[in-house]
């Protein structure tokens, strides 16, 4: 079964392979060494790993990987649903019930995409940084603060960029898929 609108189907192929790829292959291009390449001054292995994981509580891959997962979540639900009950893609326009229960689905992706959206603020901000000052304090009793080089900031900032335009770009279709299956439920667009 696939999406009811012009609009949801462009949005699972950007959604499924664009994004997807981009974040597969760029991605792990990107943040896939870091750690290893996360120097600190000292630069001890145990300073360098303290710090790390103070600089990135979560890696960004895996961070992204998780809202990719999460908010395919309320399509996969509807659709499976969908299936389960043998619903053909005409019906979903057709019936007031299919048409509220796939609109509520979009709507939760746009709610997920936009708390990713916080949580990615929140984590990670808008740009790295070519040093980031770490508080060894619990490490080291000599001293508090250490500096420590963050490889490839340009390259981080610009994928950061990236991703948070891909969640808008997300949310844009899911506001029109919504707009399009209501516009198509009233009449207002012939159905495919």
């Amino acid at each position: 079964l696939r999406p009811p609108t012009v609009i949801g189907q462009f949005h699972t192929l950007f959604f499924g392979s664009v994004r997807m790829f981009f974040l597969g292959v760029l991605g792990f291009a990107v943040y896939g060494n870091e750690a290893l390449h996360f120097s600190c001054d000292p630069d001890k292995r145990e300073i360098n790993l303290f710090c790390y994981n103070q600089f990135r509580p979560i890696t960004p891959q895996v961070f992204w990987a998780l809202q990719l997962v999460i908010v395919l979540v309320p399509g996969a639900f509807f659709h499976l649903c969908a299936a389960c009950k043998s619903i053909k893609q005409e019906d979903i326009l057709q019936k007031s019930f299919y048409t509220g229960f796939y609109i509520f689905s979009v709507f939760l992706r746009i709610i997920l995409e936009a708390v990713a959206f916080w949580l990615q603020i929140q984590l990670f901000g808008f740009k790295v940084n070519a040093i980031y000052m770490c508080d060894v304090g619990a490490l080291e009793k000599k001293f508090n603060i250490t500096r420590c080089m963050v490889p490839e900031h340009l390259e981080k900032t610009i994928f950061l960029i990236a991703m948070y335009t891909f969640t808008v770009i997300t949310v844009v279709l899911c506001v029109a898929e919504i707009f399009e299956t209501a516009c198509r439920r009233l009449g207002f667009l012939k159905t495919q």
